[in-house]
């Protein structure tokens, strides 16, 4: 078997299911009504669900600034040198961003000014990591061939 990966863009809540514990009264299990674009419904186990989707905070297709700031799950702000300071965000999914900013002249370093240069940067990646998997959603991974 080959791998594949798959991206889609869905509407779901929260809902519980009823399950059968041979011959146990029937137990509620935490899940997620999900509703595909194409109307299909289904129902997932909230720790599968949670793994596999991240909520947008928008349903009009866009990208938010709450959706950016809210995939940084770490960071860790460190200076290098006497002039130089770097930062290493790990995102929710675990990938991992780093920047660095630096300064000439070292009597004029700022660990905190260099820290939000940096944080620009990242959140600026983040938008674009994030604009490229909700087109996918959209779209499908091929374009919709």
């Amino acid at each position: 078997m080959k791998t594949y990966i798959g991206t889609k863009l869905i509407k779901a809540e929260p809902a519980y299911q009823e399950i059968d514990l041979k011959h146990l009264p029937a137990k509620a299990r935490d899940g997620y009504r999900v509703v595909y674009p194409d109307g299909y419904e289904s129902w997932s186990p909230k720790d599968v669900f949670e793994k596999a989707y991240h909520q947008f905070g928008s349903d009009k297709n866009t990208v938010t600034q709450a959706d950016v700031d809210g995939f940084i799950a770490k960071k860790e702000v460190s200076t290098v040198k006497a002039n130089t300071t770097l930062v290493i965000v790990t995102l929710v999914n675990g990938f991992i961003l780093t920047e660095s900013s630096a300064c000439v002249d070292p009597t004029n370093y700022d660990q905190k000014y260099g820290a939000e240069i940096c944080m620009k940067k990242i959140k600026d990646k983040i938008w674009f990591l994030l604009g490229f998997l909700l087109q996918c959603g959209i779209n499908g991974l091929n374009g919709g061939k």
